[in-house]
């Protein structure tokens, strides 16, 4: 039975329909943000599917919403940001990207969820870099995350980050290496595989996927959204 025997992987078709239904579902939760788009591939990938668009789901140009003392935002800027991330807690408001004032010390940062391949699982790959476009080390963008992230890159065995080539724009990366993720995705949303008659809740899997990779920057899906994630 698949709910026995399902792996935590999906298709591309798959990837392709969590895909569609997560930045549907951040659309309309989170009008007023920056919005997570299907980039389509420059080039036929010969595991898509003919009736399937080849590309990946990306967020772009987002502030972390927690900063770390070590970055160099104005104070002003700072403080507005932590009381948005208040103003979540209080009333479930989602505040997963702040946009502040432009400041020569901000640090921005581009996400990409991407197919993979080999591991038959999405892969975050993502890229931070200043206003002026200089890209981030890892030692800089690593003060960037906020005292629990870092706990968890530490803590988290499925939970690290190397740089790899971005297997559609060809160039350097850093990603959250996805060696873990079908075990802990099987472990997420085995109770909806069973209930759902054996079938993968394909429309719940990036969801999941990213209620758990989303911890590393801070991100937090809105309670709505976790409330789809939640087994019915």
């Amino acid at each position: 039975m698949m709910s026995e025997s399902w792996d935590g992987t999906l298709s591309f078709t798959e990837f392709f329909v969590a895909a569609s239904n997560f930045s549907e579902q951040w659309r309309k939760l989170n009008s007023s943000l920056p919005q997570w788009t299907w980039i389509p591939s420059p080039k036929r990938r010969p595991w898509v599917p003919t009736n399937d668009q080849a590309g990946y789901l990306a967020l772009e140009n987002m502030i972390l919403p927690r900063l770390s003392k070590g970055n160099a935002h104005h104070k002003s800027d700072v403080a507005e940001t932590e009381e948005c991330c208040s103003d979540y807690e209080d009333e479930a408001v989602d505040t997963a990207v702040v946009v502040l004032n432009d400041g020569s010390g901000e640090h921005r940062y581009d996400l990409h969820a991407v197919y993979s391949v080999s591991y038959r699982v999405p892969v975050l790959y993502f890229r931070a870099y200043r206003n002026d476009g200089q890209p981030l080390l890892l030692d800089v963008i690593e003060k960037d995350f906020s005292i629990d992230s870092a706990q968890l890159l530490t803590r988290a065995k499925w939970t690290f980050i190397t740089q790899e080539e971005h297997p559609e724009l060809r160039r350097p990366w850093y990603m959250l290496h996805p060696c873990g993720t079908s075990e802990w995705m099987t472990l997420l949303l085995s109770s909806d595989v069973s209930s759902a008659q054996d079938r993968i809740p394909r429309e719940k899997y990036l969801l999941s996927w990213f209620s758990v990779v989303g911890q590393v920057f801070g991100i937090k899906l809105h309670l709505e959204m976790l409330n789809l994630v939640a087994p019915q």
